[in-house]
């Protein structure tokens, strides 16, 4: 599988790919209405439930998120902003409205030099979600992430599940375990 994953000439964005690479399919030098991605990702998921046997499936539904990651030495927050409004013309572009569709994420990464306060308040607050049809066709979110390497230092808005593949410095965390599950463990040793 490592053979469909392209090489990026930053070391950086080829560590993060490693992350990426088994949720994601990955494309290098991506243009988008005009802009260069230097790292692109798309993810698929199909949930469906089924009753006995696959033929008797219901309540199928797709999620898919599109990744859009480059260096930028100094973000601001009309860069931001301005991302937004794209995320939402890429929204508007890619969604299929329909029964099926559950949710779309639209997440732009800036990995920089530095992180100017601006930037590193208006970032974690972020949240941005549309109802399409009221939400009876699904939703979608534009996240934002902005990753300063160097500094070890990362902010992301509220929905970027994302963020945690490019924080290099951390582990990648399981979820918390609840009570339950920790009840559960001591009686199944």
């Amino acid at each position: 599988m490592r053979e469909a994953v392209p090489e990026w000439d930053d070391e950086y964005l080829d560590r993060v790919s490693d992350r990426l690479m088994y949720n994601y399919d990955l494309e290098r030098d991506r243009h988008v209405h005009g802009e260069r991605w230097e790292m692109y990702g798309e993810m698929r998921v199909l949930n469906q439930k089924q009753f006995f046997h696959p033929a008797l499936s219901y309540a199928d539904h797709e999620t898919e998120e599109y990744l859009f990651v480059r260096r930028e030495p100094r973000p601001t927050v009309a860069e931001l902003r301005r991302l937004v409004d794209l995320g939402h013309e890429i929204a508007d572009e890619r969604i299929v409205a329909d029964e099926e569709h559950f949710g779309t994420d639209v997440t732009f990464v800036l990995v920089c030099e530095e992180l100017p306060d601006d930037v590193a308040g208006f970032v974690p607050g972020f949240r941005e979600r549309e109802l399409l049809k009221f939400g009876y066709y699904g939703h979608y979110d534009v996240n934002l992430v902005v990753v300063v390497p160097e500094a070890e230092r990362a902010v992301a808005s509220e929905a970027a599940d994302v963020a945690e593949a490019f924080t290099l410095w951390k582990d990648v965390t399981e979820p918390e375990e609840g009570f339950l599950s920790r009840f559960a463990k001591r009686f199944w040793r």
